[in-house]
């Protein structure tokens, strides 16, 4: 049997994903959590073969998560489940330690292949999404452009930005302009729209 967790915010989509699964032969759901805390304890508890693990949770991102569960227990493998086909997500996803990268519209035929696939060491990714990547290339924007346009995103002002972050406003204004330029973007706000459209402010 493959032992499965399941790490998705949303109850109703958990427990499809549960039942869904649980009617495979070979598959084995050892636990379920509505976010990162509670699955970093059940992961460790459980020492599953998989986790799916949704990109989007509400105490930390499921890439970061996923980040810090694969340095710590190399053995298993991770399967992100996303609702947004973004490339940057797949970049960040994989550099995690991600072996899987799944639509959560993909066919349930497909899911229970790509856990058996993931589980036999072979890379399970949504091939349009595969492709999307590859001719968008990686992300150009540094950490700290990444920093300030999510916090343009919230609606900070540069001095707000400034204040948060120890910097200067010409900085803050000179790391905005950057990602600007990185984006191909033409003011603050359409950067944030291209970024957050890619996936690049994971």
């Amino acid at each position: 049997m493959i032992r499965i967790v399941i790490v998705e915010d949303q109850a109703m989509v958990r427990g499809a994903l549960v039942a869904l699964l649980s009617l495979e032969h070979d598959l084995e759901i050892v636990g379920e959590a509505p976010d990162s805390t509670t699955a970093i304890n059940i992961v460790r508890a459980t020492r599953p073969d998989v986790v799916l693990v949704d990109i989007e949770l509400p105490d930390t991102n499921g890439i970061a998560t996923v980040k810090m569960l694969a340095a710590e227990l190399p053995d298993i493998r991770f399967i992100m489940l996303t609702t947004f086909g973004r490339p940057g997500y797949l970049q960040a996803a994989i550099a995690a330690g991600a072996t899987g990268f799944l639509l959560k519209d993909s066919p349930s035929e497909q899911l229970a292949q790509s856990i058996r696939r993931v589980h036999n060491g072979v890379r399970a990714i949504d091939p349009d999404l595969a492709v999307a990547a590859l001719t968008l290339g990686p992300n150009p924007l540094t950490p700290r452009q990444r920093d300030v346009l999510r916090m343009t995103r919230i609606g900070k002002s540069v001095q707000a930005i400034a204040d948060e972050l120890s910097l200067g406003m010409g900085t803050v204004r000179n790391y905005l302009s950057e990602a600007i330029t990185a984006t191909g973007a033409v003011n603050r706000h359409d950067a944030v729209r291209i970024a957050e459209s890619r996936g690049w402010l994971d």
